[in-house]
């Protein structure tokens, strides 16, 4: 190994370590998904209550309520009992409400205390000390896992609405609907997309496989950097409840950052006919994409994508995250097995690589 790459290797190795804090949970602030077929939206809080938010986060399996009123909101459970209370001091949730338990599980397939029970005395426990929280809330999305709706399953190429949705809540002494739509697209045809990311990821691989040169291996690099900061700059904005907002969004903005250091190197290699240096880059390069794009796969066949972006333009960022990421490693080692540089021959050829296999 020459001096110059294990120097590379050492600057390499300390990237990837502060990667490794933002680890790749965090590559996505949106949460847990990132593509649905299914999506809920808010369409109007009746009456509007200045400084009152609510929220569909997660396609409609969770609700954000944001109460900076200085008054306490009630939000009932589904028989009509006390569920939550938010406001001022923080938020308290009633044991005795059956939501508290059913709002577990995604179907609601769980066992009840004997203690929840409609009518029951509130018994009142604090969950937060903000006035703003996150639920699961069955009144916002399909509870039949593996079931399509009716309509959906009668024609599952065209949109439809499966239902609309209401969320009461109770505002000091006044009653506060939040009504919704819950609502499913047909996925992208899988014939028409999977043979273009197929493409891009052959012939990111291809340029380090076979190219006479690291030039066009590096060529491609700034795409990879491009494709990492657009969908990290259009990642959704993170719960107001998260434990640390600015630590999710710099956690989320990092991987990209780095990614996009890392391109410019290996950009400057390659011009420079530092053919080893360059597959390393690119190893790196497409390790670091594929942090970002993995946790977000699902959106390759999905209908909606978490983005604040156009849907598009963020299902074709993952896929390059992803396509250009596997063909990134791979053509980068095998520019680092066919490249090397040797001691000039004459002065006018410094540092030049030789393929040698």
């Amino acid at each position: 190994m020459t001096r110059p790459v294990g120097r590379l290797l050492v600057v390499l190795a300390g990237l990837l370590a502060t990667l490794a804090v933002a680890g790749p949970s965090a590559a996505h602030v949106g949460g847990e998904q990132a593509g649905s077929d299914f999506d809920a939206r808010v369409l109007a809080t009746t009456p509007e209550v200045p400084g009152l938010t609510v929220r569909v986060l997660q396609f409609g399996d969770e609700l954000e309520l944001v109460n900076g009123t200085g008054t306490e909101v009630l939000v009932p459970g589904y028989d009509g009992e006390p569920y939550l209370r938010i406001g001022p001091d923080g938020v308290w949730r009633n044991a005795n409400s059956p939501a508290t338990y059913i709002n577990l599980d995604r179907y609601a397939q769980v066992d009840l205390p004997a203690h929840a029970e409609r009518g029951a005395e509130p018994d009142w426990q604090q969950v937060s000390t903000e006035p703003h929280y996150v639920w699961h809330d069955h009144r916002t999305h399909w509870m039949s896992e593996n079931v399509l709706p009716p309509a959906v399953a009668a024609d599952p190429t065209s949109e439809h609405t499966v239902f609309e949705w209401v969320v009461p809540l109770v505002h000091g002494d006044t009653d506060v609907e939040v009504s919704g739509v819950l609502t499913w697209s047909p996925p992208p045809a899988p014939w028409l997309v999977w043979p273009l990311y197929a493409a891009l990821a052959l012939l990111a691989a291809a340029t380090g496989l076979l190219a006479h040169s690291a030039r066009p291996l590096g060529a491609l690099l700034p795409l990879g950097a491009a494709a990492a900061l657009w969908h990290a700059g259009a990642t959704p904005e993170p719960p107001v409840s998260i434990a640390s907002h600015t630590g999710a969004v710099v956690s989320a903005l990092l991987p990209a950052l780095i990614a996009a250091l890392v391109a410019g190197l290996g950009f400057r290699a390659a011009r420079r006919g530092r053919g080893a240096m360059t597959g390393l880059f690119a190893v790196v390069l497409g390790w670091l994409l594929l942090v970002q794009g993995l946790p977000d796969v699902d959106v390759l066949w999905a209908a909606n994508v978490l983005s604040s972006g156009p849907q598009l333009a963020a299902r074709v960022a993952v896929a390059l995250l992803l396509a250009l990421g596997a063909g990134f490693v791979i053509g980068g080692i095998a520019a680092v097995r066919r490249f090397r540089e040797v001691a000039p021959l004459d002065e006018a050829s410094p540092g030049r690589p030789v393929p040698v296999g």
